[in-house]
């Protein structure tokens, strides 16, 4: 009987202490949920300021760069004034010069460079007669079209027939560096 009952005393002492554990286990799990759940609702507000940020950088990006992009347009236009201003300044610098000198002079827009030259009065290749123009020695990269091109900026009026006319049995397509060809004068 003694056994029987320390047995219930046993019994009972570990369902108390088995009730007294799982109350102490239930609240720490309360105490773990409700810090899950806040945990959670951070989360939650965190990611509505992050989303409200975002769109926030973008609307300043896209204002940022039309921004940029204008005044970027305007330094592009102002540098292109500036290099037209600067190109018209050098051919008319160019022109003074050819002026002085009485010669053709190169225009720096033209692919040959048109050297300096001296009116030729020797009768071209093509005339019978005495011919006033200008001798021209080919350089490197020069075309038939882009010689003329040189020559009529400078003021000379003068097509790639009137060259090819002027210079029997010249091939446009196989001119060599150095070879001399004659350019006519403009009739007046």
């Amino acid at each position: 009987m003694k056994r029987i009952l320390v047995w219930f005393l046993i019994l009972g002492v570990s369902v108390v202490a088995a009730r007294a554990q799982d109350t102490a286990t239930q609240q720490q799990i309360d105490k773990l949920s409700g810090q899950v759940q806040d945990l959670l609702d951070a989360q939650t507000t965190q990611n509505k300021r992050i989303e409200a940020l975002e769109k926030e950088i973008a609307g300043l990006g896209d204002r940022a760069n039309q921004d940029d992009l204008k005044k970027l347009a305007a330094q592009v236009q102002e540098i292109d004034k500036k290099r037209q201003e600067d190109n018209e300044r050098i051919l008319k610098e160019l022109e003074r010069l050819g002026k002085s000198l009485g010669a053709p002079q190169p225009s720096r827009k033209t692919t040959p460079n048109v050297p300096a030259t001296t009116p030729a009065g020797n009768p071209g290749p093509a005339a019978g007669s005495p011919q006033k123009g200008y001798d021209y020695n080919v350089r490197s990269g020069d075309t038939l079209s882009a010689i003329a091109k040189a020559y009529r900026d400078q003021g000379i009026k003068v097509t790639t027939d009137q060259i090819l006319k002027a210079n029997p049995g010249l091939n446009p397509g196989d001119m060599k560096i150095g070879q001399k060809i004659f350019i006519p004068a403009p009739a007046n």
